[in-house]
């Protein structure tokens, strides 16, 4: 059974991508800052398959000891899924710099050390998947989402790079860019926003958790061994 990683893996789109992987028989380390009630409850679901490491991605000094942690408690790592990531959303003059400092740790520097240790552990077997969660935002712009947009844009340009470095090793990079999904971070967006948002997509409405989570699934999958280097977005059309 793989072992694969997912950070922010206690609500939204990281919850759904641990429910995914579990039903498809994958074995799952969820990471979070703290453990929900939802989490909580498929873990009794799958008590041999699921399991719980609480950290905050602020620290990224104490990376190297979680994911020496994992592969010494659980083996070695299949693949990695960083999705954990903020989206402080406020106009670049006004924001204050410890907030665009946290995003840069938690978006850009955190993802990079946890592939950087968890690549070894695939390279030791020759095999291996690392996807990173970006945003359309990162291509499209928006007000207010500046620093976030910059984190996004980044991780698109790493993973172009990184899927160079491992593909000798059998080891694929990729990120999925999603649209606008009805998640926490983007619980504000309602009403006459919301509406304008679906009336940009060709197919009349958002993207969900479910379509993202199953993209994820097809990258883990030897049908899509060839597939690296690239950003697979889903968005319903929307930037069409």
């Amino acid at each position: 059974m793989d072992l694969v990683i997912v950070t922010g893996s206690s609500k939204g789109l990281g919850l759904e991508i641990c429910k995914t992987l579990l039903e498809n028989n994958y074995k799952v380390v969820g990471i979070s800052r703290t453990i929900s009630e939802d989490f909580k409850q498929l873990q009794n679901k799958y008590e041999n398959q699921l399991f719980y490491k609480e950290f905050d991605f602020i620290n990224c000094q104490d990376i190297h000891r979680l994911t020496k942690s994992i592969t010494k408690e659980f083996g070695n790592i299949y693949a990695l899924i960083n999705n954990a990531a903020i989206g402080n959303d406020g106009i670049l003059g006004t924001m204050h710099e410890s907030d665009i400092s946290a995003l840069l740790k938690i978006n850009i520097e955190a993802p990079i050390l946890l592939s950087k240790y968890a690549s070894r552990s695939m390279l030791l077997k020759m095999k291996g998947r690392v996807i990173n969660i970006g945003s359309i935002i990162a291509n499209t712009g928006f007000s207010g989402l500046s620093v976030y947009g910059a984190t996004k844009s980044a991780m698109s340009g790493f993973t172009k790079s990184l899927a160079r470095e491992l593909g000798r090793a059998n080891i694929t990079v990729n990120t999925i860019a999603p649209g606008y999904m009805q998640t926490n971070m983007t619980k504000d967006l309602k009403d006459e926003k919301l509406e304008s948002i679906k009336r940009r997509s060709p197919l009349g409405h958002l993207a969900n958790v479910q379509d993202v989570a199953s993209m994820v699934l097809y990258l883990l999958s030897t049908q899509a061994k060839n597939i690296t280097g690239t950003t697979i977005t889903i968005d319903a059309g929307s930037t069409a």
